[in-house]
């Protein structure tokens, strides 16, 4: 009897069962500790084991997830994801970040407002080649950070400062998380083009890339606006000598300045494609560091191991992800997800508040690669269903995960700010620190989300459709006569 009431039951109850997995793995996260492949792992493998003993899924269906994951790394985009590790790395090793920040000031007028946007302009240069936020935090923390303390810099300021600059890079192409989200967002349209059968083009990275240029370039100048404006309320100090380049420093920062606005600039405009821009960036950091001779011995093997151990966990991360997400799916969790995102009333601009405010919820929970590898597979196809504009989609998800490094208490930003500076002071001090530039950068996303033209600066019309553009009567009655058969000479008999 119980059996056959569990069999009745099944249809109606898996669905939910989806989304009881993912309150458990946002459970599993908080309070834990564990990684986050290990705890979306485990959450599968419970998933899985009530589906096939409920049978609500068939076991045979868990044979698809090999193929799925062969799928997934049949990708080539993935080859980018070691290379941006391994030139942050690079970047944290050589005395690049330190001689484009001297060199900044240089240029800049003298004041303790200098220090505050040559840190904001580094970051801004910097984090598309360092691959991650972590990497950005790291170098920044560095270079940055002591001087800021010699200038008289509050220590909330300095924190707010360097975490701040180290998220500039996800939303300037060709990031780490652009490349992710793009390549999601490409799955994410597939899934709703062939469901609707419009005739849109299918976006992808390169889309994406373009598409985040405006809103990174406002949300930069606001930034430097505001450091700026902070910094002229700081009392004035006498600048340190060792804040002046060298002829060696002013020297490798042009040249650095070229070759990553070269780079950088080759991908926003479709010349380099990011894998490319990965492997051209990390041989000539390399390169430089054989030359150079910093990386020999010790080092270089520590540089490699961390290159390998943090590409694996990102790699461990998909993964998981994956497999997590094929779970929800043979339970009907998608279907539930769909169908409750179809059934919100309004129209695109409500629709897409409402999925973005979910995206910014789980971010106190989940940092932004695990966001794109387990919450965009969810929510964006059907979002997509409902809402024609991927583009504009991709760039508002983009900003709300670069919002999500920076929200307090648990913005992987902020804390890793807080671990790698030791700060000491209380939060509350950070985050008033941190509001004028949280203020610029909600103001981005409002602004890109009441005005979607921002996302398709440059677009041309035609990019919007897939195939060719309308024929007129005419040419497709040209076309058909070309393609008959001509008749051949015939001479009526005399």
């Amino acid at each position: 009897m119980m059996a056959a009431l569990v069999t009745s039951l099944a249809p109606s109850i898996a669905p939910w069962l989806g989304l009881a997995l993912l309150l458990l793995v946002a459970l599993g996260i908080i309070f834990t500790g564990l990684p986050a492949a290990i705890v979306l792992i485990g959450v599968a493998s419970i998933g899985a084991a009530v589906g096939v003993a409920t049978d609500i899924v068939p076991f045979a269906l868990l044979s698809a997830l090999p193929g799925r994951l062969v799928n997934l790394f049949e990708n080539d985009l993935l080859q980018a994801l070691p290379l941006y590790v391994l030139m942050g790395l690079l970047l944290d090793r050589l005395p690049v970040a330190e001689a484009l920040y001297k060199t900044s000031l240089a240029v800049l007028p003298r004041g303790p407002a200098a220090q505050l946007v040559a840190g904001m302009g580094l970051g801004a240069l910097l984090g598309p080649m360092n691959g991650s936020v972590g990497a950005s935090v790291l170098g920044l923390s560095r270079v940055i950070a002591p001087r800021l303390a010699v200038h008289g810099v509050a220590e909330p300021m300095r924190a707010a400062l360097v975490a701040v600059a180290s998220t500039l890079g996800v939303v300037i192409p060709p990031s780490l998380v652009l490349i992710l989200l793009g390549d999601a967002m490409l799955s994410a349209h597939t899934i709703a083009v062939t469901t609707t059968g419009r005739t849109d083009r299918v976006i992808n990275t390169q889309d994406v890339f373009h598409g985040a240029l405006a809103p990174a370039g406002l949300f930069l100048v606001l930034s430097l606006i505001v450091a700026w404006l902070v910094g002229r309320r700081l009392p004035a100090t006498k600048q340190a000598t060792d804040d002046r380049p060298t002829r060696a420093q002013i020297v490798l920062a042009i040249i650095s300045v070229v070759f990553l606005l070269v780079l950088l600039g080759g991908v926003a405009i479709g010349v380099f494609y990011a894998v490319e821009a990965a492997a051209m960036g990390a041989f000539v950091l390399f390169a430089g560091g054989l030359v150079t001779r910093r990386l020999r011995g010790k080092i270089m093997r520590e540089v490699l191991g961390h290159a390998m151990a943090t590409t694996g966990a990102l790699f461990a991360l998909l993964i998981a992800a994956t497999t997590l997400t094929l779970m929800l799916r043979l339970l009907g969790t998608d279907k539930l997800v769909a169908d409750g995102v179809t059934a919100l009333p309004g129209g695109d601009l409500a629709i897409v508040a409402v999925v973005l405010l979910a995206i910014g919820l789980s971010a106190f929970v989940l940092d932004a690669f695990e966001i794109i590898f387990v919450v965009v597979p969810i929510v964006i196809p059907p979002l997509l269903i409902r809402v024609a504009d991927a583009r504009w989609v991709a760039v508002l998800v983009l900003l709300t995960l670069q919002t999500s490094f920076l929200l307090p208490p648990f913005g992987y930003a902020l804390m890793m700010v807080r671990g790698t500076l030791r700060y000491a002071g209380s939060l509350g001090a950070l985050v008033r620190a941190l509001l004028p530039f949280l203020l610029a950068q909600w103001l981005v996303l409002a602004t890109v989300l009441l005005f979607p033209q921002l996302a398709h600066v440059g677009e041309k019309e035609t990019d919007r459709a897939r195939g060719a553009p309308p024929i007129s009567t005419e040419e497709i009655n040209k076309r058909l006569n070309d393609m008959l058969t001509p008749l051949p000479d015939f001479e009526p008999p005399k």
